[in-house]
């Protein structure tokens, strides 16, 4: 039998050997999240492989290496608000629930209503309940609350102005931009109401294209 939790520990090492896990929080949050659930049954031996996977519909699972990533440059906190656009298969939300804690707030979008429906009913994301999930496009939508974090798991060629603006104040947005086939993962700060990024410099990523109106 697969020992789950010691391949958890191994990928814990192994990101934080390539300085993907740079935080005590982060590393623990991929260690709390049994990323096994995430996967079919007759692909859960690949769960602890530093690769992005398919999860149907069209979407992927990212790789940990590229969720570390955008994970340590969110800079969470325990307690903080966060929008996860393109939730997926609900993996991210989940490691971003155990970092911002009981106290904090993750809300899930996910545009393809077969894979929400799929990912409201994952036992982890059903344990937590600090959790949320949504199904509607959150490139149109207009957020009655704001947030501290945002983190846009598809690639897209700007931040969507709908997005920026649900930002709180000092919060920060982080995405893949880029065209179709590479892009650059990028933090976006918003400080007095404009938007100031940074490059994750070492490398280029592929996303899945972020879908929505804003691309109309």
């Amino acid at each position: 039998m697969q020992d789950f939790e010691s391949e958890r520990k191994k990928l814990v090492m192994h990101l934080s050997d390539v300085q993907a896990v740079k935080t005590k929080s982060v590393g623990q949050a991929f260690l709390s999240v049994k990323r096994e659930e995430f996967f079919e049954e007759a692909m859960k031996s690949n769960a602890y492989v530093d690769s992005a996977f398919s999860i149907g519909f069209g979407q992927t699972i990212s790789q940990p290496y590229t969720i570390a990533v955008m994970l340590e440059m969110l800079k969470l906190s325990e307690g903080m608000n966060v929008l996860d656009v393109g939730s997926g298969s609900g993996y991210t939300a989940c490691l971003i629930s155990e970092i911002v804690g009981e106290k904090g707030k993750v809300i899930g979008v996910e545009l393809v209503k077969e894979l929400y429906e799929k990912t409201k009913e994952n036992p982890e994301i059903k344990k937590r309940k600090n959790i949320e999930l949504f199904n509607f496009d959150a490139t149109k939508k207009e957020f009655k609350e704001k947030f501290d974090r945002i983190l846009i798991s598809a690639a897209c060629p700007f931040l969507p102005k709908p997005l920026f603006d649900a930002l709180k104040e000092k919060g920060i947005a982080v995405a893949p931009i880029g065209d179709a086939f590479s892009q650059r993962i990028q933090s976006i700060t918003k400080l007095n109401g404009k938007p100031f990024k940074k490059e994750f410099l070492q490398g280029f990523f592929v996303f899945v294209p972020l879908k929505g109106s804003f691309q109309e």
